[in-house]
């Protein structure tokens, strides 16, 4: 165990638990549940931002891109560059229509606005089941990615990796709620940000600049400075579906859409665009290209994913890698709290409260039940992560195409088109979940393509259809999404 690097761990997790300590001690503005959930919808353009890119800038992007690019080269950072309009396009297409909406009928969550907008109980329940199954996967991956970056840096087991990472983001989750999340995620967006930085000045210092770097990928292998990767596996099928699957489709991804329900004003949205798509850039360019770079500064890992945490050990000095390896902690814990605040508000807001309660419970009874799903969910998802795959960027996208399948068209189609309703919702999740499901299991990729593209494809035809092909919604609701 290398003290070195494990204490600056040690106290950056303890730091991230401390504010959330502190955020929970604040005094609660309005009900427990709107302030735990959504933070009173308090968010200013930079935590905005912040939290928009810490959120999306995962485990797969932060362990499981950069593994990628270690074995795909200067292609995949091509590639991943495709991801850096997500901020931009979420909030471009959801941000004003979600909040505007949001505020008049007092929706906490991305179920609340399906409800509003469908009037239908079988629409919230099909899609807090899809969000909750996706959720699990995606949450093993970060529980993953963060037991593996603490094995590789401090020689920690696995398991004790796992422990410790999975006890520090329930704790401050569980202790501060929404308001926690996102105020921990503008500090992990900027520890993020500077550690990429300080890798990529280390690895292009260490390898004697990128032209001796690229020379060396040209002698390990050509294909890893060809556009198209080792053996032509980048082709134009491939480009699409990632296009599809990392920037339009994110549009559908609910832990990023429900950001929209909680910025303050315009001014705050329009901030959050720029500075969101500035960050994101330098955290997609700089994770990618350094994780391309390490195959000639490490070139026998037989775990891609752990590139990005030996780099650190191999080109900083110990005090400096264990000071910035938070910045990859830090992409790891912003997406699970996130995902882990969701998932828990789908059950205890959606399900519970809307539709299982009789009585209105007590707001005692709503804290306690609250904290305690929270901590049932990262119990299940820790119990999970204990056997991982080789690379767990194939598994976070699998979860990724199954989320957008779900929620894209129901999401993007009932705030633009008066016409849609329960029956084309319904219709286009149920198709979009089976036919993801059945096309990713039996491996069948219609001209190349990746399962999300023509599942997203059928799943709008079936939206389109079922609603016409059925009564228009209440007036009530054309009235509500309609003059927005």
């Amino acid at each position: 165990m290398n003290p070195e690097l494990l204490i600056p761990l040690v106290i950056y997790l303890a730091a991230m638990l401390g504010l959330g300590c502190w955020l929970s001690r604040r005094p609660v503005e309005g009900s427990f549940v709107q302030d735990y959930f959504l933070g009173n919808r308090s968010m200013g353009g930079f935590v905005l931002a912040m939290t928009m890119v810490a959120t999306y800038a995962s485990a797969s992007s932060f362990i499981g891109g950069p593994g990628a690019a270690y074995r795909l080269g200067l292609g995949w950072v091509l590639l991943a560059m495709i991801q850096v309009p997500t901020v931009w396009l979420t909030l471009g297409v959801l941000g004003k229509q979600f909040a505007h909406i949001a505020r008049r009928v007092n929706a906490l969550t991305i179920n609340d606005m399906l409800r509003a907008r469908y009037q239908n109980p079988l629409v919230v329940v099909l899609a807090a089941l899809g969000l909750l199954a996706a959720f699990v996967a995606t949450m093993v991956v970060q529980f993953i990615g963060g037991a593996r970056l603490l094995e590789t840096v401090t020689g920690l087991p696995y398991e004790g990796g796992l422990m410790l990472f999975a006890v520090t983001v329930l704790l401050y989750t569980l202790i501060g709620g929404f308001r926690a999340v996102v105020i921990t995620d503008a500090v992990q967006g900027v520890l993020m940000l500077l550690g990429t930085l300080v890798l990529l000045a280390g690895v292009l210092h260490a390898g004697g600049g990128a032209a001796a770097l690229f020379a060396g990928l040209a002698d390990i292998d050509p294909g890893l400075v060809s556009p198209q990767g080792p053996d032509g596996f980048l082709g134009i099928s491939f480009m699409l579906s990632f296009w599809v699957l990392v920037c339009f489709g994110v549009i559908g991804l609910p832990h990023s859409a429900v950001r929209c329900l909680a910025y303050k004003d315009s001014a705050a949205m329009h901030k959050g665009i720029i500075i969101g798509t500035l960050v994101g850039a330098v955290l997609m360019f700089g994770m990618h290209f350094a994780g391309a770079l390490g195959r000639v500064l490490v070139p026998e890992l037989t775990v891609p994913d752990k590139v990005m945490p030996t780099l650190m050990l191999a080109v900083l000095p110990p005090v400096v890698a264990g000071l910035f390896l938070a910045g990859p902690m830090a992409a790891i814990m912003s997406t699970i709290d996130s995902q882990l605040i969701q998932a828990s508000a789908t059950l205890v807001k959606d399900l519970y409260l809307n539709y299982l309660c009789r009585t209105p419970p007590s707001p005692t009874a709503i804290k306690r039940a609250s904290r305690l799903v929270t901590l049932g969910l990262g119990l299940v998802v820790l119990w999970a992560a204990l056997s991982p795959p080789e690379m767990i960027i194939w598994l976070n996208l699998m979860a990724f195409g199954a989320l957008q399948a779900i929620f894209f068209w129901p999401l993007v189609l009932g705030l633009y088109w008066w016409r849609g309703n329960a029956t084309g919702a319904l219709a286009s999740m149920v198709t979009g979940a089976l036919s993801y499901g059945l096309l990713l299991h039996f491996g069948i990729k219609p001209l190349g393509l990746h399962a999300i593209v023509p599942s997203l494809t059928l799943s709008g035809l079936a939206y389109v259809l079922g609603s016409l092909l059925s009564p228009p919604p209440p007036s009530a609701v054309r009235e509500l999404f309609g003059n927005t």
